[in-house]
């Protein structure tokens, strides 16, 4: 039964027409753009730091220096992956200042289905440290008590 449901959905993609009036069933026929976007789509899927950050997104939009602390990565690594997240059309982005912050673009109905079918799959406690660093660092940063430099610059208004 449950791939009886998935093939229905896959049924919705096909016959789902985007806003622009481009049929994502042209994809299906040899339709190069379309087949390059899905390739973009799953490239940009296929690595494991792209799908914690689309996990950490599932809750609302986050800034890239939330992303940096949760994941204790260096900020340059953390863009990279939210550009090709962003290439493949999975994620939005916005300026505040001189901070980008990140949400998932749900936009697209083929997309939103493909994004929830993924975060359904990807268990809690898999990403439970990078919640856990995420909170430390949302905390210290409210309080004022963090002492690493970044604090002071990041999400604020200038």
């Amino acid at each position: 039964m449950p791939w009886r449901s998935r093939k229905c959905c896959l049924y919705v993609f096909i016959i789902h027409r985007e806003a622009s009036g481009r049929i994502l069933q042209g994809a299906f026929k040899g339709g190069m753009s379309a087949m390059k976007e899905l390739l973009n789509i799953f490239k940009a899927l296929s690595d494991e730091t792209r799908l914690r950050i689309m996990k950490l997104l599932e809750h609302g939009e986050i800034c890239v220096c939330d992303i940096v602390a949760a994941f204790d990565m260096i900020q340059p690594k953390v863009s990279f992956h939210l550009g090709v997240l962003k290439k493949a059309g999975l994620v939005k982005d916005r300026k505040q200042g001189k901070w980008m912050h990140y949400r998932i673009d749900d936009s697209d109905m083929f997309k939103r289905f493909l994004i929830l079918s993924i975060m359904e799959r990807i268990p809690e406690d898999k990403l439970k440290e990078d919640k856990k660093r995420l909170e430390k660092f949302l905390k210290n940063k409210t309080e004022g008590t963090q002492i690493i430099s970044i604090a002071e610059r990041c999400c604020e208004k200038g």
